[in-house]
């Protein structure tokens, strides 16, 4: 059998580059984990002053570099139901491993530690849409 190179090349072609879209599709569909932090109260806003008072050019390129983005980071919350807190940092990963590799982070323990030590706060991971 005679194979047509005219006729198979650009067929394996087509099927690569189609496999390559298809999971390129289906990466855009997953969803970002949010790495959400809660912060009541500040216990010692002078110690707190080493973790907070960083500008948030400094905080997003941080942050960026560790593969996250910021949605918000904020002390300018509006209740609508019940007590809110006094400070939100909200930051978007593109997956769990992302958000985990970042929690895991040396800078970010040290920060967590700071946070922990010096606010009423708690922090958790959550899945988006």
């Amino acid at each position: 059998m005679k194979v047509n190179w005219k006729i198979a090349l650009p067929l394996c072609v087509g099927l690569i580059g189609g496999a390559a879209i298809v999971q390129g599709l289906h990466a855009q569909t997953q969803s970002p984990v949010l790495y959400i932090v809660d912060i009541s109260e500040v216990v010692n806003a002078e110690a707190f002053k080493a973790v907070s008072g960083r500008s948030n050019q400094a905080a997003g390129d941080r942050v960026k570099a560790l593969g996250g983005r910021y949605v918000a980071r904020t002390d300018s919350i509006t209740a609508i139901d019940g007590t809110p807190p006094k400070r939100m940092i909200i930051i978007a990963f593109d997956s769990m491993e992302k958000a985990k590799a970042f929690q895991n982070d040396p800078s970010q323990k040290d920060i967590d530690a700071n946070r922990m030590k010096n606010t009423k706060s708690r922090a958790f991971l959550a899945e988006g849409m």
